[in-house]
């Protein structure tokens, strides 16, 4: 039993190193974009697309990984995940041309979603429940100080190595983890033998979410009545209508629908979106807010927003543990009304806030998080088959990081909707939606609290979701069964 336990931990650590280059990879090529365009010489519309491709193709391949993990085996697919990261990172510090770049990061995304959709499942499937919610505490923070982190460690590097030192790092810490993933990680056998894969279900996935995810977001420029709009949101409709009828039908279906009716997993799926669309809304629109309104330089702005994601680091952990003890529900629904209250002090935030009462806002929406993140992941996983762990990891994260596209989106057409009403009634003759916005601090802060206001709102309903969740300290599950130790 002591060396299960030493086991255990040790697989926790190659997992670790993957969560750390994957949320890594989320923060820091964001600090490298201005270099990145002035090299190329490319458009900014264009050069976003370095960021954006990633997030979307890691949001559409999670599910699709999340099966097929269940399918040939968790250790396997996150090992091969360390391959293709360092081959798309190597790829990315090699780009001639920001087209190359783009799909470089794109691979890398493919990388980053068979390393995340398997990280939850491999540590669920080793750990017991009474330590299951302090290992996903430890990973959840180890995620949030890598993104904290991300932007630092990212100028550091290009102010001494250059942009395409961001991308290279990866390789031996890549190289590194696939070693250590080879001997350690668990062997898997398969559940269901001659499980297949989806292949219609999955590519009707994957075009009708695009659909919906290029929809909203082109849509704040060129308008939700646009033909190109219409043509793809009709596009991501009609394919994942296509897709839920394909899905009742087939044996093996990529996502099985069936899932949802345990109202825990479909509601830790939902609040997990909601959740990271409250946060990375706000992480969007606060350093437009220190610069534009309370006129604070790039650098102190960035330094005061590692404020979220270190408190999420700092707390996740004790979090993590204590729902081992007394279960997630409590911690779901704090972690939500702390969300909530973060929220709510911004709504009364104003141009001549101090940075304490500032930094203290942040810090409560950073608890929130870390309070959410590790309750909600246990909960969720441990109330889903064995034979699924995959998946239920890969919808997860899929949900999370469809929360920070859409809350990205999303709060920005709202920041800009009210900003500008607001400067068109005290007489701005600007024409532009978005100068509009940014025309005077008064139409900033409008469109800025509205936005904030409507964040309190889900985080209320998250937490009303969450209040119906029935768990306690040890949950009976097939998730939390140790399996196969790969120890002899």
């Amino acid at each position: 039993m002591r060396g299960r336990g030493r086991w255990q931990w040790a697989v926790l650590s190659v997992v670790l190193i993957g969560a750390t280059m994957s949320a890594l990879d989320v923060t820091i090529v964001n600090i490298a974009l201005p270099t990145i365009k002035r090299e190329f010489g490319t458009s900014l519309a264009l050069v976003e697309w370095v960021s954006i491709a990633y997030m979307i193709v890691l949001a559409l391949a999670l599910p699709i990984v999340g099966r097929l993990a269940d399918i040939f085996g968790r250790s396997f697919l996150y090992n091969t995940g360390f391959g293709v990261f360092v081959i798309g990172s190597a790829l990315c510090g090699l780009a001639p041309g920001i087209g190359i770049l783009v799909l470089a990061r794109s691979l890398q995304a493919i990388g980053a979603a068979l390393l995340q959709a398997n990280s939850v499942a491999l540590v669920t499937q080793v750990f017991r429940s009474r330590q299951l919610g302090r290992a996903l505490g430890i990973q959840a923070a180890v995620q949030g100080m890598a993104m904290a982190l991300g932007p630092f460690i990212g100028a550091m590097l290009i102010t001494f190595a250059g942009w395409r030192s961001i991308f290279y790092v990866n390789v031996p810490i890549g190289i590194a983890g696939a070693i250590a993933a080879r001997f350690i990680l668990p062997r898997y056998h398969p559940t269901h033998e001659g499980m297949k894969l989806d292949y219609l279900g999955s590519c009707l996935l994957t075009v009708g979410l695009m659909g919906l995810v290029l929809a909203v977001n082109a849509a704040g420029s060129a308008g939700w009545t646009s033909p190109l709009i219409l043509s793809e949101l009709s596009l991501g409709i009609v394919c994942l209508a296509a897709f839920t009828v394909t899905e009742l039908r087939v044996k093996y279906p990529t996502i099985d629908l069936g899932l949802f009716r345990h109202y825990t997993i479909a509601v830790g799926n939902l609040t997990a979106l909601l959740a990271y669309y409250t946060v990375f809304s706000a992480l969007f629109l606060l350093p437009f807010y220190f610069e534009q309104a309370l006129h604070y330089s790039a650098a102190r702005a960035g330094t005061m927003l590692t404020a979220v994601p270190l408190s999420m680091a700092v707390i996740a952990p004790f979090i993590g543990r204590a729902c081992d003890r007394v279960g997630s529900r409590v911690f779901v629904i704090g972690g939500s009304l702390l969300l909530a209250l973060g929220s709510l002090l911004f709504v009364f935030s104003r141009s001549a806030s101090t940075p304490t009462v500032l930094i203290l806002d942040m810090v409560i929406l950073g608890a929130g998080l870390g309070f959410f993140t590790p309750a909600n992941n246990r909960a969720t996983m441990a109330a889903t088959p064995r034979d699924q762990l995959g998946l239920t990891g890969g919808l997860l994260n899929m949900m999370r990081s469809l929360g920070v596209i859409l809350g990205v989106d999303i709060s920005g057409m709202v920041f800009i909707a009210f900003g500008s009403a607001h400067a068109t009634t005290t007489g701005s003759l600007h024409q532009n939606p978005e100068a509009l916005a940014f025309s005077n601090v008064p139409a900033f802060m409008e469109g800025f609290h509205m936005v904030m206001a409507t964040l309190v709102g889900l985080s209320l309903l998250c937490a009303l979701f969450s209040f119906f969740r029935k768990d306690g300290p040890h949950l009976k599950s097939h998730g939390i069964e140790v399996a196969s130790s790969g120890i002899e």
